[in-house]
């Protein structure tokens, strides 16, 4: 189990990796209280403001991170 501290880290990286992407890592602010919002991240375009991943906020950090990753090699 992590840490909160580890949680926060875990946080940014995925932020910094969906930026070096040209994407937005958001995350909800919600509790998983919602079938529509399960409390993780979704990525956004930010230039045309649409979801390109985790429309349910379905993310973990480890998700975006993956796919940025991903994305990125493409590039």
């Amino acid at each position: 189990m992590q840490t909160i501290d580890q949680d926060r880290a875990s946080e940014a990286r995925a932020r910094r990796a969906a930026k070096r992407v040209g994407l937005l890592a958001m995350k909800s602010r919600r509790r998983r209280n919602s079938s529509d919002n399960l409390g993780g991240f979704a990525l956004i375009e930010p230039l045309r403001n649409i979801h390109v991943l985790g429309v349910r906020f379905e993310l973990t950090a480890e998700d975006v991170i993956e796919y940025c990753a991903r994305r990125g090699q493409r590039n």
